[in-house]
């Protein structure tokens, strides 16, 4: 088996244009005018992209496009892992990612779906396929992870208390030891009980609620650890867009600086499924905040409950034995 490192060659997202503030959701979403003030005020939240008029894949196609746009690179591309939060994102006779492979084009790929981690499982799909690749040992091959999904139904696109969900998508093109993100370590963690996740009894979900910044500080710092690192290397935090409250707790769990996590998405965006990490790296990225050679660590939760982290460093690979050598350009 090979042992090469895990590299996101290329990254992209797409985000529907209409932006809907928050409190033009509280009919749609039944909301007391209590709760829409937690979510503003406490959680931080000011509005979603959500646009009922497009389809699934008018939200998860557009990243996917613009990273296997290049013929060679559609070539190239093994594997199309379809990473998702809902179980059921299309009616029962259409694979959404058959489908989303074959409007690609990916003919040649094997292509399935990923779920069982909630929102986690866009990570989870990082580390399956590099662990397809390195199986598989052909140099050059990659995998296509695609996350993006819609909040069709009031019943998943409100989190009580904690969340209210946007749409958005995003992909990304995982080979081993290519020019981009060298992937340096990852880290889960799955508590089944509560795996009843949006359906937890009361109990369940206040003792839900004092482990999870514990929990998921425990899990950020074993990623930084497993990369050989210490905090104070993890040049940003890129997190999941839950809310900031939570993200409040697991700072002070951690003792790191506020500034040191980018929380600036959060009202922007809220919570995108399976697609926030992404999200976020691309948002940076954009603004010219990632800097070759330095290192930066998503975390996100999935509710069921995982918790999950990895350790990046942009724009450098990273050789198995661990040591940084040049990339030779930037993620895509």
């Amino acid at each position: 088996m090979s042992t090469g490192v895990t590299t996101l060659e290329a990254m992209a997202s797409y985000a529907p244009e209409r932006r809907v503030p928050i409190e033009d959701l509280v009919d749609r979403l039944g909301l007391r005018r209590t709760k829409l003030r937690l979510f503003q005020r406490v959680h931080g939240l000011k509005e979603i992209r959500f646009d009922p008029e497009l389809s699934l894949f008018d939200v998860v196609l557009p990243a996917a496009r613009s990273v296997v746009a290049d013929e060679g690179t559609a070539s190239r591309v093994r594997h199309v892992l379809y990473a998702h939060t809902t179980q059921a994102v299309t009616p029962a006779h259409i694979d959404p990612a058959r489908e989303i492979r074959d409007r690609l084009g990916l003919h040649r790929a094997e292509a399935f779906g990923l779920s069982h981690q909630n929102c986690a499982s866009g990570m989870a799909a990082v580390d399956v396929a590099g662990e397809l690749l390195r199986a598989e040992g052909r140099p050059g091959d990659c995998a296509l992870v695609v996350t993006g999904e819609q909040a069709f139904s009031p019943k998943i696109q409100l989190i009580e208390d904690v969340a209210v969900m946007g749409d958005a998508g995003a992909a990304c093109l995982v080979t081993l030891d290519g020019a981009g993100d060298a992937v340096r370590s990852y880290a889960t963690s799955t508590m089944g009980e509560f795996s009843a996740a949006m359906l937890l009894d009361e109990e369940r979900s206040l003792r839900f609620s004092k482990v999870y910044a514990p929990e998921l500080a425990k899990v950020m710092r074993r990623a930084v650890a497993g990369a050989g690192l210490e905090f104070t290397d993890i040049d940003l935090v890129v997190p999941h867009n839950v809310n900031l409250q939570s993200w409040r707790q697991t700072i002070n769990e951690l003792g790191i600086p506020r500034e040191q996590v980018f929380l600036e998405n959060v009202e922007r965006f809220s919570h995108c499924f399976a697609s926030d990490v992404f999200l976020n790296h691309t948002t940076l990225r954009e603004a010219g905040r990632l800097v070759p050679g330095h290192h930066y660590l998503f975390a996100t939760v999935g509710l069921g409950a995982t918790f999950a982290a990895m350790v990046i460093t942009h724009g450098a690979s990273v050789t198995p034995a661990g040591t940084e050598r040049d990339a030779g350009r930037k993620a895509a």
